[in-house]
């Protein structure tokens, strides 16, 4: 069977995989170069947590254990995946009561998570600095984050291992169903045919599947100060113990290799905008960095060596997209804001009913029919969704 696959980010390299692993003939249309979306402005933390509805929560679980399984299976590749856990806690009365209901919710949900003390908090992470009042803290030993060029170095490299193949630069314009395929319009005027097309193509998803037909509303990806757009900077090599996620009231932070580190300062998120990215010296960067060192010692001196506006894929609803546009099963979307967490689940559940025809339960909830024809939502608030992944 002839599958093309339309976006070389994390999901689409992860269909790609997928569809080559089960025998596919695949070929993978990418506007310009790889990852050249959202998956390289992406946090990349693994986890379940604050998503619902339930079956969010459940998909986001198996996405989790998808990359367990990934991870084990024998392959070529860097490491990606560290699967170290993640600190969370809160600075005021309110942010307590939220974290309490949500670990709350997650302890019921048989989620895992613990209260730990700032002795045991430092015993993880040797160089935390705590405020003096922080006394409990939340530890989700399960999660873990992401490499997410490593990631797609993983799932590509072993599809072309397999035979798939790569066009690019190739920007699809068009997706028509004919009788017995679908034919794939590109912006030079030239066309290719496919048995099937799997798009993976993230913010850019509501106008493709308007090409096709039947739109996909997302949440607009170029809105400043909404939950589409978000500041991530990446430091120098910094001398800090930390091997796992901090998800903390002023800053979240994560390794990056090499001794740089991620970080992300929700509230700041407000002032991000695409069309006008901070300065790598300016106050964004100098504020980050300033939070970065009271939060970790060894990080004195730090500087940003990149300050990136990550604009994020969001289905109107804020929940996963995964399934056929129509009846006929020829196009299938794929779309979401987790896309680090789910994307090899998602590859292998989209190979998996494409080329079986059998539907996966886990996907019941997330199928585009619910959202084709709806108009675009209200702005999101980013309290919702950044930060997650």
């Amino acid at each position: 069977m002839k599958i093309a696959v339309i976006g070389l980010g994390v999901l689409g390299a992860a269909a790609a995989c997928s569809l080559a692993r089960r025998g596919a003939e695949v070929t993978v249309f990418e506007r310009t170069t790889a990852m050249a979306g959202t998956s390289a402005t992406s946090f990349a933390w693994t986890n379940s947590h604050n998503k619902n509805p339930r079956s969010y929560h459940d998909l986001n679980i198996a996405g989790m254990l998808e990359h367990d399984a990934l991870a084990q299976r024998p392959g070529a590749a860097p490491a990606w995946y560290v699967r170290n856990g993640n600190l969370e806690w809160a600075e005021d009365a309110a942010g307590t009561e939220r974290l309490a209901a949500s670990v709350a919710e997650l302890v019921d949900r048989d989620y895992p998570v613990r209260w730990i003390t700032r002795r045991q908090a430092r015993e993880l992470v040797p160089d935390l600095r705590l405020a003096p009042h922080v006394e409990h803290i939340a530890h989700y030993p399960e999660e873990g984050h992401v490499f997410p060029a490593l990631l797609v170095s993983r799932l590509w490299g072993e599809a072309r291992d397999l035979g798939a193949r790569l066009r690019r630069p190739a920007n699809v314009t068009g997706l028509y169903e004919t009788v017995d395929a679908v034919r794939i319009e590109l912006s030079d005027g030239t066309a290719a045919e496919a048995d099937a097309v799997v798009t993976a193509v993230g913010r850019w998803t509501e106008a493709l599947t308007a090409a096709a037909g039947r739109r996909i509303p997302m949440a607009d990806p170029d809105a400043a100060g909404t939950a589409t757009v978000g500041l991530l900077g990446y430091t120098n090599p910094l001398p800090a113990r930390l091997d796992r996620v901090l998800t903390t009231p002023r800053l979240n932070v994560r390794p990056d290799g090499a001794g740089r580190l991620i970080v992300q300062g929700l509230d700041l998120d407000a002032d991000a905008d695409p069309t006008a990215p901070p300065a790598v010296d300016g106050r964004h960067a100098g504020e980050l960095c300033r939070r970065l060192t009271d939060l970790l010692a060894g990080t004195e001196g730090a500087r940003l060596e990149s300050l990136r506006v990550g604009q994020r894929a969001l289905p109107a609803d804020g929940l996963t997209v995964a399934g056929f546009l129509g009846d006929s099963a020829r196009i299938y979307t794929l779309a979401t804001h987790s896309g680090i967490t789910l994307g090899p689940l998602l590859g292998r559940l989209a190979a998996q009913e494409l080329l079986t025809g059998e539907p996966d339960d886990l996907l019941a909830d997330f199928r585009p029919g619910r959202l084709i024809g709806r108009t675009r939502l209200p702005a999101l608030q980013p309290a919702r969704f950044a930060g997650q992944q």
